[in-house]
């Protein structure tokens, strides 16, 4: 397919140069190659195809990248992408050395604000705001969030915040793409939008104020009046409590009416709100009919769609705690599931069809998640929160404050530990262990595959206190799965090898290369478990039969369960060479899962290279293979 007008726009300003009767065609051919684009590579696609319009308007009206765009969570920012220069990388999208999935500073002076995790582009754009009037600089900020991010409490913090700030140029736009655009968003409501965002009717709004303001009844009359006349299309009382002004809700992908708005909008003072209504998978028929399934596809053929594999794939770890949920539920009815807005994400799915009394999707609300967990525990029940490993950390402060230090009988499912891939940094699992292992109460598992998660999950569940069970986003090993729940004891690792001089300690999936590297180093192999607590008994009794010991853990070394390892050994007063192998102190960008792993030495030969490197003489000695454990 060509693209005659989007070969001509490399970066905004030669937008705005276009004719404003040219924009829909811009528009058309903008969203083409979105999907194009996508099938090749894979990435969000229904989000993307719902802001073209949006995307389109926003800079032909503003003066990017004076102007400041801060996009909310940021995976519908492909549009902005192609029309900020990065047109011709974007088959490089999600790709080791290739294009972010979402915006990020350092790629280009259009991506204001680093964004992946939802609910920040509020509390980001006032501080830019207010940066800009504090400088003396004219300039707006600017920030879009999708109606999802805005249920997050952090949203409505910075609106509490920005209402008060009567004299910056700051500018909130609700990507409403939840719901169909009824028949008052039209004719009317356009005309109503840009009549109430033009100078004319905040003018007269100023001046009937006031006048009235000395007879009460009448100024309550016309505020009642106001109220009622914006009411008949939409719910601004809320917003316009917050101390902002509120326009809308106005068609997303009708630039006939997107563009005067906002130019409206730009010269009028003080924090605005606009709401505009877009639909998910716009102008691609497959993703508007089924725009979860289009959310994050993989590559496909755009005039075929999505097609199911010829040979079912492993289960992966989120179907296998999606699985157990199910089960541990129908085994024990004080169990209740708790997800903040990710139940296709962290397997939910059949859990709420089987269980919906007991299923509980809080929204984007990580913090309440975790305290709504610990209320329900306090009454008995057995709440099981199931969330990333990277949204976690956005409720640090209630996993400490209401569930470890009440010694709460919590269970955490953490998926997406360790690195995620073509999300990168924003969503990688790395800091899991390090930021659970120092508090108090708290313990963590780490299966190693796909049957083993499911027991551990059960031991978890088991317990009177806080556990969390870390495993990572897609397939393991393919492990044969029990139908059964049987636990596996708590806190106790084993032995799945034994070799000589070498002992390596594996934490989680990476027991699989361990054991590849062992054949060829004459190693052991402990599968240790549980980060927290340690086998101590197990790891001192490796330690005496051994001469060196190696630490293995998909996630940062620095504070990890490497770093419990050496602290437990210095506790005992044995003083053994300790090589600690995982993630480094830096960020890990997005690229192949495999790949990453192989550039952080942590695939087979990156391990085995690391031990030869650094216990050159203690492999020379190794003995032969004495047994193998099965």
């Amino acid at each position: 397919m060509s693209y005659p007008l989007l070969q001509t726009i490399n970066d905004p300003a030669e937008l705005r140069r276009l004719p404003r009767a040219e924009l829909k065609a811009l528009a058309d051919e903008l969203r083409a190659y979105v999907l194009d684009s996508v099938s090749k590579t894979g990435g969000h696609l229904s989000s993307n195809l719902g802001t073209v319009e949006l995307t389109v308007a926003l800079h032909y009206v503003f003066n990017t990248p004076h102007d400041r765009l801060v996009w909310d969570v940021g995976h519908q920012t492909y549009p902005h992408k192609i029309l900020t220069g990065r047109r011709d990388r974007m088959a490089t999208l999600r790709q080791l050395g290739g294009l972010s999935g979402f915006p990020q500073r350092a790629e280009s002076e259009y991506d204001t604000f680093g964004t992946a995790h939802s609910s920040t582009s509020i509390s980001a754009a006032l501080g830019m705001a207010l940066a800009a009037r504090q400088k003396g600089e004219d300039r707006h900020a600017v920030a879009i969030i999708g109606d999802g991010a805005l249920s997050a409490g952090m949203a409505f913090e910075a609106l509490n915040n920005a209402g008060v700030q009567h004299d910056c140029k700051l500018l909130v736009i609700l990507n409403d793409n939840d719901m169909s655009i009824s028949p008052p968003v039209g004719a009317l409501n356009r005309y109503l939008a840009q009549l109430m965002s033009g100078q004319f009717y905040a003018a007269a709004k100023n001046v009937g104020k006031t006048v009235l303001k000395p007879v009460p009844p009448l100024f309550e009359l016309a505020k009642r009046f106001e109220q009622q006349a914006k009411g008949m299309v939409v719910p601004a009382t809320l917003f316009e409590k917050f101390g902002f002004n509120y326009i809308g809700p106005i068609d997303g992908h009708d630039l006939d009416s997107l563009i005067p708005t906002l130019e409206n909008l730009k010269h009028l003072q003080g924090p605005q709100f606009l709401h505009v209504v877009t639909k998910k998978g716009q102008g691609y028929k497959l993703a508007e009919a089924d725009p979860v399934a289009y959310h994050g596809p993989g590559k496909f053929d755009p005039a075929v769609g999505l097609q199911k594999p010829s040979a079912p794939p492993k289960p992966t770890f989120t179907q296998v705690f999606g699985q157990w949920l199910c089960d541990m539920a129908a085994q024990d009815e004080r169990l209740v599931g708790i997800t903040p807005a990710m139940r296709e994400g962290s397997g939910l799915v059949e859990f709420e069809k089987r269980f919906p009394g007991r299923y509980y999707d809080v929204g984007i609300a990580e913090q309440h998640a975790v305290t709504f967990a610990a209320g329900l525990a306090c009454e008995g029940l057995k709440p099981v929160v199931a969330i990333y490993s990277t949204f976690l950390q956005r409720a640090y402060d209630q996993l400490i404050h209401d569930v470890a230090i009440q010694n709460l009988p919590v269970v955490f499912a953490l998926d997406r530990a360790g690195l995620v891939g073509a999300d990168g940094a924003t969503h990688a699992g790395a800091y899991d262990i390090p930021y659970l292992r120092c508090i108090p109460n708290v313990s963590i598992a780490c299966p190693a595959d796909e049957n083993e998660c499911r027991r551990l999950l059960t031991t978890a569940f088991g317990q009177s206190h806080p556990v969390a069970v870390r495993y990572p986003r897609g397939a393991g090993v393919g492990t044969a799965m029990d139908t059964d729940l049987q636990a596996l004891p708590f806190g106790k690792g084993e032995v799945r090898r034994e070799g000589s001089t070498i002992a390596i300690l594996a934490f989680g999936t990476l027991l699989y290369p361990a054991l590849q590297v062992a054949e060829r180093l004459n190693a052991s192999v402990v599968n240790m478990r549980w980060a927290k607590p340690l086998d101590t008994a197990l790891l001192l009794d490796v330690a005496e039969r051994h001469d060196v010991l190696v630490t293995l853990e998909e996630g940062a070394v620095m504070g990890g369960a490497g770093s419990a390892v050496s602290e437990a050994l210095q506790a005992a007063g044995v003083a053994k060479p300790l090589l600690q192998l995982g993630l480094p102190d830096q960020f890990i960008e997005h690229g192949d899962p495999a790949k990453l792993l192989s550039l952080q030495g942590l695939d087979a030969a990156g391990i085995e290279a690391a031990i030869r490197q650094r216990f050159a003489a203690q492999v020379d000695r190794a003995r032969p293979v004495l047994k193998v454990v099965a």
